[in-house]
């Protein structure tokens, strides 16, 4: 079953599921979301500690990232503790290229970058995520 909010997302991650499974499937439920109120529904409880500070870090970035992409109405209180935040710098990348570490600085966006996540400029893009209405 595919998690519909990310608190459940983390309760699959602490349970072993990969984050390359748990995390997509939480996405497609979000972009699929009707409203605006139920993507922000999906991102309200907080998500229990994952046992991994990365991905407790990662969290936190997701949702502060989905909801300034989606405009939604406040990113939840939750996404701005402080195991939200790593020490050390994550470059996502399994690529062990300075180069590209130096890409992935540049252009992590600042929902992550400010954790000390460092991935690409448009992490979380799915092959049939949103389509919005060009204004």
């Amino acid at each position: 079953m595919r998690p519909v909010t990310l608190a459940r997302t983390a309760e699959r991650l602490a349970s072993g599921q990969s984050p390359d499974k748990a995390l997509p499937e939480f996405l497609d439920e979000f972009y699929l979301a009707a409203t605006p109120e139920l993507q922000t529904s999906m991102l309200l409880d907080e998500p229990a500690p994952t046992g991994d500070p990365r991905l407790d870090a990662l969290l936190g970035a997701v949702c502060e990232y989905l909801a300034h992409e989606f405009k939604l109405p406040k990113v939840p209180a939750w996404a701005y503790s402080p195991r939200r935040y790593l020490e050390r710098a994550w470059h996502t990348s399994s690529l062990v290229d300075d180069g590209f570490r130096e890409y992935l600085t540049f252009a992590s966006p600042a929902e992550f970058a400010s954790r000390n996540i460092f991935t690409e400029e448009r992490p979380l893009r799915r092959a049939r995520g949103p389509h919005r209405a060009k204004t």
